[in-house]
């Protein structure tokens, strides 16, 4: 009896707690400098599509952010598993993070990888009304910690770094895929006088980077010190949560040679020779540069699917 009695009042405190943090999320207002993000009306439509969603990209993309502004997200119990009180709760009784709520954000959920099975037995066994959205800064499908993929039970969305239309305002994509497609295949593009405004300066974009947190940074000095920064807490910090490195300087020095290779095409003999490092090694670097979305392989564009698969991507 001792130990149920303290496990209800363990399970209470953390209710109220909870309670307390989602009356909060609810009285404060959304961002004032918020700007809204293309991809809010995917992920509005896969919440009504499927029970569980899951939101994923680079650290500092603006994944919470869309999370605790946009509607309907914005009113749902909000948990990040930054706080150690919610991972240990994620560990031990995760059920008792959505308890009393059908509709719950769990973010950081890549520190908590067993959390996902309780998420599946959640949506298998309560109502159909139940809804998740899970967010991470690491691709739940490449991470070898996760052995639940949640298939048939979740969408997955990506979303990247700002787009210009986005920092501008515009509240949709100006095409969408198909609409893209149709132009590729009837040559027919849009001429250059129909752009609402001229395209801008793309030096001092490329320089600067579209990451959320740089929009108010002004200065190059500036945004330098943030890339540092941002570099510097990736090696030392979320890289240590997924994989373990001994070597850093190599990794980071693979990370280097890999942004000088950006948009060519990708030889890991060649990056394995020039980085001093085992083909093996430089292999493993790469999956877990992709796993945490700081690379990404562009295959190439045939019309021959055989060709696709066998010719080099390139390095992004």
């Amino acid at each position: 009896m001792p130990g149920k009695q303290a496990h209800l009042r363990r399970l209470l405190s953390f209710s109220t707690f909870n309670g307390i943090i989602q009356y909060m999320n609810n009285f404060y207002s959304p961002t004032v400098d918020y700007h809204p993000r293309w991809i809010s009306r995917q992920l509005k439509d896969a919440v009504k599509d499927s029970p569980v969603v899951v939101l994923t990209g680079a650290r500092q993309v603006g994944k919470s952010t869309l999370l605790q502004n946009e509607e309907p997200f914005r009113q749902w119990r909000f948990l990040s598993l930054d706080d150690y009180d919610t991972l240990r709760q994620a560990n031990e009784h995760p059920e008792g993070l959505w308890a009393g709520v059908d509709h719950i954000i769990l973010d950081e959920v890549q520190k908590a990888p067993a959390l996902l099975s309780a998420v599946k037995r959640a949506v298998d066994r309560k109502s159909p009304r139940m809804r998740f959205v899970l967010s991470g800064s690491t691709n739940l499908l490449l991470m070898k910690q996760v052995s639940e993929s949640l298939a048939g039970r979740a969408i997955y969305l990506v979303l990247d770094p700002f787009t210009l239309g986005e920092i501008r305002g515009t509240q949709t994509a100006p095409t969408s895929p198909p609409d893209l497609l149709r132009h590729v295949l009837m040559k027919d593009w849009p001429p250059e006088q129909t752009l609402p405004q001229a395209p801008p300066d793309v030096f001092p974009l490329l320089l600067q980077g579209l990451m959320p947190p740089l929009l108010h940074i002004d200065t190059p000095q500036a945004w330098t010190r943030w890339w540092d920064s941002h570099g510097s807490t990736y090696l030392e910090r979320d890289l240590r949560q997924i994989a373990q490195i001994d070597a850093l300087l190599d990794f980071r020095r693979l990370m280097q040679f890999l942004a000088l290779r950006s948009g060519q095409l990708l030889n890991q003999s060649e990056l394995a020779r020039d980085t001093g490092l085992s083909q093996p090694t430089v292999h493993r670097y790469l999956n877990i540069l992709e796993t945490t979305y700081l690379f990404q392989r562009l295959p190439p564009y045939t019309t021959s699917h055989t060709t696709r698969l066998l010719k080099s991507p390139k390095a992004f």
